[in-house]
């Protein structure tokens, strides 16, 4: 029998962790905190350097905060399953010349999947996040919802929206009531807890020091050759030195010089072209996007119009979602968006309702 007072939080040894924990505690649940072990392997030595969450000062102030908040502290390694479902995504989507968003597979297949299973295994109803979101039921559409934090510059809706009914039924984010982050940081302050002025982690966790070409060249089998830059009408420009160094919208570090800003408008794999044009020619209207999932409704209508944004960091734009089979969507913007990266995902929402999405094609 699950209990609904109890509650696994993902202890990352972070200041949003942290507080998502004395939260949770405040509130009358039981709370344990778990760290999870994603990499380690030969990338241990960057880990420490760069201080990513999985090194061990990552898990010596997270085993510290849940000391001094008198909660019970594990560390889990989820290495095998993390490698299977988002490292080898990762490398096998650079080596077919998109851009992934590991990010938003683990939250799908790590944090609100391997770590609720360990959370029921341990008798507690709820996984915990430091997120910044908002869950809740929302009784005239029977189903439960995301939508976007208070603090709207931390928020992180955009990497939920591949989560299940199941999922966000048992999951909690405390910090998204919250006005800002400094509030956040002032009640770890408060409370004396040790991250309380630890920076954000900006990183992806396994690329501590940011090189996703030298990543994936170091855990793949495959070679990586150079091919053509070539032109929007196939004329060769110069030598590029593999697709995987390259994504849509990119300016800098071509290592070629045009005499004017040329800029990468398309990836073909099948040719190992990377096409280069103008500024407008990375603008598009349009685009497909598959594995879409949609939270606030069980099937989408023949034409559904509401807001979509292409990247996390992106703004929200008037859209029309058109529903394809083999659970895709077709997307027109009513503006033409930057940058649409096949890889990348396209995100839909009514004003701050997450309604879902998908991997843009």
């Amino acid at each position: 029998m699950l209990d609904k007072k109890k509650v696994v939080v993902g202890m990352s040894g972070g200041v949003d962790s942290a507080v998502a924990a004395y939260v949770l505690k405040e509130q009358g649940y039981e709370v344990i905190g778990i760290t999870m072990k994603l990499w380690e392997e030969d990338e241990e030595n960057y880990a420490e350097d760069y201080g990513g969450c999985c090194s061990l000062s990552s898990v010596e102030d997270a085993r510290l905060v849940c000391e001094k908040l008198d909660i019970p502290f594990y560390v889990i390694n989820y290495n095998e399953r993390f490698i299977e479902t988002v490292v080898d995504n990762f490398i096998d989507e650079y080596l077919s010349g998109h851009t992934p968003s590991p990010c938003i597979r683990c939250n799908k297949y790590i944090k609100f999947d391997e770590l609720l299973k360990t959370a029921h295994s341990l008798g507690a109803y709820y996984v915990a996040t430091g997120h910044y979101g908002i869950i809740a039921y929302n009784e005239a559409l029977d189903r439960y919802t995301i939508s976007k934090s208070k603090e709207l510059r931390k928020d992180q809706t955009y990497m939920m929206y591949s989560l299940s009914q199941e999922q966000i039924k048992h999951t909690l984010m405390p910090l998204g009531v919250y006005e800002t982050k400094e509030e956040v940081r002032q009640i770890a302050e408060r409370e004396d807890l040790i991250v309380a002025r630890k920076n954000d982690s900006q990183e992806i966790c396994f690329v501590i020091d940011d090189d996703y070409a030298r990543f994936v060249k170091e855990h793949s089998k495959k070679k990586i050759p150079k091919g053509k830059f070539v032109d929007t009408d196939g004329n060769v420009l110069g030598e590029h030195k593999g697709i995987i160094h390259y994504t849509i919208g990119q300016r800098k570090g071509l290592g070629v010089t045009f005499g004017k800003p040329m800029y990468v408008v398309e990836i073909r794999p099948k040719t190992n072209e990377v096409v280069l044009g103008d500024n407008e020619d990375v603008f598009k209207k349009e685009l497909t996007a598959k594995e879409v999932n949609i939270i606030t409704m069980e099937r989408l209508p023949e034409a559904y119009e509401c807001e979509g944004k292409v990247r996390y960091s992106s703004k929200t734009a008037s859209c029309t979602i058109y529903p394809l089979e083999d659970n895709r969507v077709r997307v027109e913007f009513r503006e033409p968006q930057r940058a649409v990266t096949p890889g990348q995902s396209v995100v839909f929402y009514d004003g701050d309702l997450l309604l879902g999405g998908g991997v843009i094609e």
